[in-house]
């Protein structure tokens, strides 16, 4: 790994995550290799399309602005609060939102039952919808100062619980903690391909067959048994774009190239990305015309700037932060 600051690591991940969502966004449900076709020379833009302006991210950072905004105004982790955000944020009627997020945030049910009830019924709630959202809390998360195995400890455990308030399902929750993990990782200067083993073994035994199947590094997406709008899939997606590429670039390209779920996808595989190479590597063709509207909190619309310094203020605050002492299911 190179020497890159932790705060270039920081904003890296956070606007990495938010330039993959706004670059892959006209693309989704698109065929394999829809990136390349629309950028032949591999140069692409924020070219804008199925209903977002060029740069415009979607609900992928709006959620990740609103947990970042909640831990840092709440000092910590209020899920209360958080799940307050959201329900007015859906509520504000934003372009985009998730099928599974939005009937758990409108359905009127309370904030430590919605999820769990919504799963009861429909029994399927593995949409890749708590990872699109990681990056801030993940960046809060990283404690830098703790021993590594009480930092993936609390990381992980974070990330299960903020996972839990949308989706009721164990998988969910677990990709999420690897996801939280691997950009602590990255963010402490190290590997974070290399720290899957060590993440896996903290998984839930139920799903860590699962997990360690897609997360495998010779895994590929044309190996997915669902779509990436699934968690495994989704994630796997992202490792496997990190693996095979050599650039923050290289890899969000690879990602969209997959076609499906662009935005989110690529929102994942930025994340990490970000983590590893850092804000520099961003190209100013995809920062530049960046911005997150949102919905519900008025005319608000963060831009490259604001992001960074989201991002540093969360970084400035993770040292020793502690999930909340909420149980989990």
């Amino acid at each position: 790994m190179n020497s890159l600051s932790r705060q270039d690591r920081v904003a890296g991940a956070v606007v990495g995550s938010a330039v993959g969502d706004a670059l892959g966004a006209p693309f989704e449900f698109g065929p394999a290799g829809v990136y390349t076709a629309r950028f032949p020379d591999g140069t692409g833009t924020m070219c804008g399309g199925g209903g977002w302006d060029p740069g415009e991210a979607t609900d992928d950072t709006q959620m990740a602005v609103l947990v970042g905004e909640s831990l840092l105004e709440r000092g910590g982790l209020d899920l209360p609060d958080l799940f307050d955000r959201f329900r007015r944020w859906a509520a504000g009627d934003p372009k985009d939102i998730g099928l599974q997020t939005e009937a758990v945030l409108t359905g009127g049910d309370p904030w430590d039952l919605a999820a769990a009830l919504h799963f009861q019924i429909n029994g399927r709630a593995a949409g890749n919808g708590s990872l699109m959202r990681a990056a801030t809390s993940a960046v809060y998360f990283a404690g830098p100062r703790r021993p590594d195995a009480d930092a993936r400890a609390a990381t992980m455990d974070a990330a299960r619980r903020i996972a839990a308030l949308t989706h009721g399902d164990r998988a969910a929750w677990e990709g999420t903690a690897v996801l939280h993990e691997l950009i602590r990782v990255a963010l402490n200067g190290a590997d974070p391909l290399a720290a899957v083993p060590e993440a896996l073994a903290d998984v839930h035994p139920d799903h860590r067959e699962r997990w360690a199947a897609v997360l495998a590094p010779d895994w590929h997406p044309d190996r997915a048994t669902e779509f990436n709008g699934a968690v495994w899939p989704c994630l796997g997606t992202a490792l496997w774009a990190l693996r095979t590429t050599r650039s923050y670039e290289a890899s969000l390209a690879s990602a969209i190239d997959v076609g499906g779920d662009t935005d989110t996808v690529a929102a994942v595989t930025g994340a990490l990305a970000g983590a590893v190479y850092g804000l520099d590597s961003i190209p100013s063709r995809w920062t530049g015309p960046l911005h997150v509207p949102l919905p519900g909190y008025g005319a608000r619309v963060l831009r490259t700037p604001e992001l960074i310094s989201l991002a540093r203020r969360l970084d400035d605050r993770c040292a020793d932060a502690d999930p909340a002492e909420i149980q989990l299911p």
